[in-house]
């Protein structure tokens, strides 16, 4: 069964709203544990507007399952992350004042520099993944920059899901089998839901973990987070 990772930025930028700890970032991410989450994720960016670098340090003394920590790798991040030594670190080419993520590194571009960071992060015993788009040749050369993994950036397959389903997930089951063929594990995610993420599942190979956040804190203020949860690990186990 495909992972579920629950990103948690969104609660830190709700409890970043108005000061104090409310709400309690710590214990969502134990609730999203006691719920069935089989991982957490969280992405801090160097302005703190959600997930702080001490935050990073106080989760990975209380998650029980696979903590996942994305970013750009400056110095500061680097840091951080040989510091905490969380399960998996993702890589992901975001400008400092990036709203989300919005691309897939250049894997051809910055090969040298990705694999000095994959290779630095692998001493340590820390899996590394690549968020790439659904491009074969990224996918191939992600390779040679030393990753454990890919991350296949979903926000095109979401955007054209409901026009053309079949379609949006074309390039994706191609870059999946190029990834699949060059020993690489696979995970996905941005704007995958309760609506695209059965279809996107079924139809990549080998799909180890999804990553989501945003849709699932928007459906947990509908359906309580319990409830969200279980409605994402049913959409991942009906495969």
């Amino acid at each position: 069964m495909t992972k579920l990772s629950v990103n948690i930025n969104k609660i830190a930028t709700l409890r970043n709203a108005r000061g104090g700890n409310l709400p309690d970032l710590i214990q969502v991410a134990k609730d999203c544990e006691k719920f069935g989450a089989q991982g957490i994720t969280v992405h801090p960016r160097p302005d703190g507007r959600h997930i702080r670098y001490e935050d990073v340090r106080y989760l990975k003394k209380i998650v029980t399952t696979e903590f996942n920590i994305e970013g750009y790798p400056s110095k500061d991040f680097i840091d951080l992350v040989l510091e905490v030594k969380p399960h998996q670190v993702t890589l992901v080419p975001d400008a400092p004042d990036a709203i989300t993520s919005n691309n897939g590194w250049d894997t051809i571009k910055h090969q040298e520099l990705l694999f000095n960071i994959c290779q630095n992060f692998k001493k340590e015993g820390i899996r590394t993944s690549i968020f790439v788009n659904p491009n074969t040749v990224m996918v191939r050369n992600a390779k040679l920059c030393g990753t454990d993994r890919i991350e296949l950036y979903t926000e095109s397959y979401a955007v054209n899901y409901f026009t053309d389903p079949k379609t949006a997930i074309e390039d994706y089951c191609h870059a999946a089998e190029e990834a699949v063929k060059n020993g690489l594990g696979i995970n996905a995610g941005h704007d995958l839901n309760l609506h695209n993420l059965s279809f996107f599942a079924k139809n990549i190979p080998q799909l180890l973990e999804v990553s989501i956040g945003h849709a699932l804190v928007c459906d947990a203020l509908y359906l309580g987070l319990e409830e969200t949860i279980g409605r994402y690990l049913n959409r991942l186990s009906s495969i």
